[in-house]
């Protein structure tokens, strides 16, 4: 892992540590953190993140600050549900935070994982 990736996972870590079931593997070019056997992010190499979130959610959540539509390599959309965070943006614990609550609310509904 990137140096940058290195201090994202820890930094999702420690917001998810009371997680009953969580594991990390790599995939989609970078660290990602499943919980309940689903991805909920992952932590890219230059310190961004890939964010699965509710599709129905998707273009709401586009207009918050550094959020983009997810690609895979050059020009392939990754859909809707899939939205890639600039680095800059979660380097405030704040906003890391409230796209790991964003995700985990989505990885609770289609689990039926507990709050």
């Amino acid at each position: 892992m990137t140096p940058e990736q290195t201090v994202l996972v820890e930094r999702v870590r420690a917001l998810i540590a009371d997680e009953p079931v969580v594991r990390e593997v790599s995939m989609f070019g970078g660290r990602s953190v499943m919980v309940n056997e689903k991805m909920i992010v992952s932590a890219r190499k230059d310190g961004g993140l890939l964010v699965r979130v509710d599709a129905d959610q998707h273009e709401e959540l586009l207009g918050r600050p550094g959020a983009t539509q997810a690609t895979m390599g050059a020009d392939r959309d990754m859909g809707p549900g899939w939205i890639e965070i600039d680095a800059d943006v979660i380097s405030d614990d704040e906003q890391l935070q409230s796209w790991i609550r964003t995700a985990l609310e989505y990885n609770r509904a289609v689990t039926g994982g507990s709050p």
